[in-house]
């Protein structure tokens, strides 16, 4: 099971929240997730341990929470992590809770994603180009990774192979 900690926009499309009477049983731990308001919209996920991007479709905003496992594994996958690692977090990652942000920090990042992102929103006009996307995004140093390894893909590799 995977806790999605949305914003209010992800909030407001998707559902109402329910406060977690568990913690998240994947590798990866909590996810938190945006929208950004392209043409077309595009949800963004954030790892709170590894701080890995990963945009997806928003529409429909409904499903969008049951779509996040298929494209985290393309993203795993281009990240060139292990098949039965992948398996093993997409198998978890079936069963999702949503609940309010709850770390400012990760909201953070995912502001500085969204600024990054929008240089590039012109140029996405399928899947490939969010995973693009996402692939190049993780190369980002983002400051609470600093004391660690620097970078979301450098991280997520470090989290795991640990």
């Amino acid at each position: 099971m995977v806790i999605i900690r949305g914003t209010r926009k992800v909030l407001d499309r998707v559902g109402a929240p329910r406060e977690p009477d568990t913690a998240s049983t994947t590798l990866l731990g909590d996810w938190f997730a945006t929208v950004l308001f392209w043409r077309p919209q595009v949800a963004l996920f954030v790892n709170a341990t590894t701080l890995l991007p990963v945009f997806t479709p928003l529409a429909p905003a409904a499903t969008v929470l049951q779509r996040f496992p298929d494209t985290l594994a393309v993203v795993l996958r281009a990240h060139g992590i292990a098949e039965h690692l992948i398996d093993s977090e997409i198998a978890e990652t079936a069963e999702q809770r949503l609940a309010k942000t709850n770390n400012r920090s990760v909201v953070g990042v995912m502001t500085d994603f969204v600024r990054l992102a929008d240089w590039r929103c012109d140029e996405i006009t399928g899947p490939d180009d969010l995973t693009r996307l996402s692939l190049q995004l993780a190369q980002t140093p983002c400051s609470p990774l600093y004391g660690r390894h620097i970078s979301p893909d450098r991280e997520l590799t470090a989290t795991l192979t640990a």
